[in-house]
């Protein structure tokens, strides 16, 4: 699912490592961002009824940086109290995304989210389901070589939405040890320590964390828009290795507007000539065009699926189809 970043064997060449790494992002988003055209978006909902006022879909065929391109994105209004925005947790089990409609009553929407291990099916980021923390991020990474007995950890981003009502792209760290999560509106370095386990409460002495109350919320990561900015915190979240960032890959990815719009977004990809997939600085320029004022990346590649009132949108990119997932985004009706 994910690879890690590759560490170094002391803190000054891990830093040094990623100081680089930061440059080659920082010239990614630049290059992105200057080549890229803003993608035209039509309004799909006639193929997807019945749909609320407060829900529209738009769909692009419109090429990323020459490559071709499908992608889809649902807009919602999350201050409409007739809508429920919500997500399920299986772990120890997957289920497809069509398995979740027919077992959740039908959501309007449902959508891959967390990243997840394939051996015990169970996830590795934060779900928070009706207000209780169900899975938690894992934030604890082995290092190599002579540094075996050492760990990294990083802090991953995450978006949830409030009891009432309030999005929010976050930094969070979690654990069953503590009530709620801990969340920072910055990205901070990986702790460096000993310790096979992350150690919140020191933790929490290093940046101003605070109580990160949330109704429903998964985590993914890197943050990819924060504060209307593109920012890719993947060297602070450790998510992927050296270039991988600029693969194009099939995406998944969720943010929400200064205007109460909360964005579901997904991407096709790896089927060439047809449609290729995104960066991850493409995704995150996609995500500002479309207004998002923060934005974070999800699980993609064969897990990214979206179903609108249980019709498909984008082509899995597994032969198989749908990928089974142990957690979902879903946006239900009261």
């Amino acid at each position: 699912m994910v690879k890690l970043n590759g560490c170094k064997k002391n803190n000054n060449k891990l830093y040094r490592f990623n100081f680089l790494q930061s440059l080659v992002i920082l010239g990614l988003l630049t290059l992105a961002h200057s080549s890229i055209a803003q993608l035209k978006w039509v309004n799909v909902d006639h193929q997807y009824q019945p749909l609320p006022p407060s829900v529209h879909v738009f769909y692009t065929a419109d090429s990323i940086n020459g490559k071709p391109n499908h992608a889809y994105y649902v807009s919602a209004n999350f201050k409409d109290k007739n809508l429920l925005f919500e997500t399920q947790a299986t772990n120890g089990k997957r289920s497809t995304p069509s398995q979740f409609y027919r077992s959740e009553s039908q959501p309007l929407l449902v959508m891959n989210c967390s990243f997840f291990e394939f051996k015990h099916n169970t996830n590795v980021s934060l779900i928070i389901k009706d207000g209780q923390q169900v899975a938690y991020t894992v934030s604890s990474i082995p290092r190599k070589g002579k540094d075996t007995f050492t760990y990294m950890h990083p802090v991953s981003g995450a978006i949830g939405i409030s009891k009432k009502r309030k999005a929010d792209v976050a930094w969070v760290l979690s654990d069953s040890t503590t009530k709620y999560p801990w969340a920072i509106q910055a990205p901070i370095k990986p702790v460096l320590d000993s310790l096979s386990k992350t150690n919140i409460p020191s933790m929490l002495t290093k940046a101003p964390f605070k109580p990160w109350k949330m109704q429903s919320a998964s985590a993914g990561g890197p943050v990819l828009v924060q504060d209307g900015k593109l920012v890719i915190s993947n060297n602070e979240e450790m998510k992927f290795s050296g270039k991988a960032i600029a693969d194009k890959h099939p995406r998944t990815a969720m943010g929400y507007t200064s205007n109460g719009q909360l964005i579901y977004l997904v991407v096709e990809g790896r089927f060439p000539k047809k449609s290729e997939g995104a960066t991850l600085p493409e995704l995150a320029n996609i995500l500002k065009d479309i207004g998002c004022i923060e934005a974070l990346n999800l699980d993609g590649g064969g897990s990214s699926a979206m179903l609108i009132n249980g019709k498909p949108t984008i082509t899995p990119s597994d032969k198989e189809g749908e990928r089974p997932v142990p957690a979902v985004m879903m946006i239900k009706k009261k």
